[in-house]
């Protein structure tokens, strides 16, 4: 007789058989056998092959960027879920939001499956548990306006997967992040992205091509949504928080490339406004005084060709 143990083990194996990211490549068999470099031509020529299956994605990754700026720009906010390489590519995304778009410390969140901790440390059996998933986004009050990204290689972790069911249930908008076509994850989401790259060079290994896929898909969601939401001026990062000596210089010289001003006009205008770049740039090229810049960027919801607009006309 077949013990609940036994029966669980044979639907995962045949799971994990089922996904590309698991599939076993015996021509690699003897990999440990080959020079350094050859394995590492192999394993470069490998990566190459990402992007290439994000290009095939990209109009499912535009529609679910355009989703989630619509919800940002009311308020909402864009949190990440994953397990394991997945949790912690989702954190490592949002913890790069608030120096780079000065975004708050809660517009931007990455939740992973174990806490915290589980950033450096695995934290067995969490990454297999919906009710923790839903759990943390009921500690969050996830609403309509805030959006929900799971992420998951396989695209059948349960953390991820329960964290997208939960956050759909509440009226969030919900993006599945996976490397297998056909997913449970993309399946539960309103949008899915399924970046299939194949198997990988140590089989089931998913922190190499597949973990390279969520890193380039999530840095287009945050960066793109965050030039949608007026975060940035062209190519220039005009919210970046200078928090740091290296930020500040970047700050002047951010306002130098906008405006072409000299340093002694830069320095006041970052001194009127208080070292914020977006405003300074405004001062100099709108031709109004720090107050005035708060005012018309309010307006205009940050975004500055808009202030800027607003300030020939006022």
């Amino acid at each position: 007789m077949t013990s609940t143990a036994d029966s669980s083990y044979n639907e995962l194996r045949a799971q994990l058989d089922s996904m590309t990211t698991e599939a076993f490549r015996s021509e690699l068999s003897e990999i440990d056998q080959l020079p350094t470099l050859e394995i590492a031509k192999i394993m470069n020529g490998e990566d190459a092959t990402v992007p290439a299956a994000v290009a095939a994605a990209l109009p499912r990754i535009a529609a679910a960027i355009d989703a989630i700026a619509e919800r940002m720009a009311r308020g909402g906010r864009l949190l990440y879920a994953g397990a394991g390489t997945a949790g912690r590519m989702g954190l490592l995304d949002a913890s790069e939001c608030p120096p780079t778009f000065n975004t708050g410390p809660n517009e931007v969140m990455g939740l992973i499956a174990g806490g915290p901790s589980a950033m450096v440390k695995s934290v067995e059996g969490a990454e297999d548990s919906a009710r923790l998933a839903a759990a943390d986004l009921d500690e969050l009050k996830v609403g309509a306006d805030d959006s929900v990204v799971g992420i998951s290689a396989s695209g059948r972790t349960p953390y991820a997967v329960g964290a997208v069911e939960h956050a759909r249930s509440l009226g969030a908008l919900t993006v599945g992040l996976s490397c297998n076509a056909g997913s449970a994850l993309a399946g539960a989401a309103d949008h899915g992205i399924e970046i299939v790259v194949g198997p990988e060079l140590l089989t089931g290994s998913t922190r190499l091509k597949a973990g390279t896929a969520q890193k380039l898909v999530l840095n287009m969601l945050s960066t793109i949504t965050m030039i949608r939401l007026g975060k940035t001026y062209g190519n220039l990062m005009v919210d970046v928080r200078a928090s740091n000596e290296k930020l500040r210089a970047r700050s002047r010289r951010i306002v130098s490339l906008a405006t072409g001003a000299p340093d002694d006009e830069i320095e006041r205008a970052l001194e009127a406004t208080d070292g914020e770049v977006k405003h300074a740039i405004l001062t100099i090229l709108g031709h109004v005084d720090g107050p005035t810049a708060a005012r018309l960027l309010t307006d205009s919801h940050g975004h500055l060709r808009a202030a800027l607009q607003a300030a020939g006309g006022s």
